[in-house]
């Protein structure tokens, strides 16, 4: 039997260089930060921000700020990864985050589907991942699991070019449903789930 859960509401693409800034190599976690960060913008369900998603420069400042990174990081090309996303949406909007630590690909992974559901359906919200040899930072926006397998619909913030519309974003593999299995299996993986229910 197959189960399906998805991100609720909307929320917008970012993606590299989609502000004019060059991040190539190193923006993607900013990017699916600031994708979660206009859902929570944008959403009506749990909470009601008023508050855009910040600029890659205001991320590092914020993070100066609280004292997690050193004032050098500012102006920097140093990544981000799940654990600043959730310490940069604690800050901007008062939501805490949860952060599940999977050991490896394969079947620990496998086994993080049926908290991704209880995420969507408790929380809506979209939800980071990244890891270690698969450093790529991924937005999940939905769960499926069956008989065969779980899959995750991933948003890639690495497409570096015009505006797509989500037709285009869908053909041209920027948003898919990608088998769990398929991630790298030598890799850790961290998820950022940010919960809203209670907001």
């Amino acid at each position: 039997m197959m189960k399906l859960s998805l991100v609720a509401g909307e929320c917008l693409y970012f993606h590299y260089g989609c502000d004019g800034q060059d991040d190539r190599g190193w923006g993607c976690g900013y990017r699916t930060l600031q994708t979660i960060s206009s859902w929570l913008d944008m959403s009506r369900l749990h909470v009601r921000t008023n508050r855009p998603p910040p600029s890659l420069p205001k991320v590092q400042e914020a993070l100066v700020t609280i004292g997690d990174k050193p004032p050098s990081f500012l102006g920097s090309r140093e990544w981000i990864g799940t654990f600043e996303a959730a310490l940069v949406l604690d800050h901007f909007y008062n939501v805490p985050c949860r952060i599940v630590h999977v050991r490896a690909g394969g079947p620990e992974l496998e086994g993080v589907a049926q908290e991704l559901h209880q995420h969507f359906q408790a929380h809506g919200s979209p939800v980071m991942m990244g890891g270690d040899r698969d450093n790529s930072s991924k937005g999940i926006l939905g769960v499926c699991t069956s008989a065969q397998g779980s899959h995750v619909l991933v948003l890639d913030p690495h497409y570096c070019g015009p505006p797509l519309d989500r037709e285009s974003a869908q053909r041209l593999g920027w948003v898919s449903w990608k088998k769990v299995a398929s991630l790298d299996h030598s890799s850790f993986y961290n998820l950022c789930l940010p919960q809203t229910a209670r907001k």
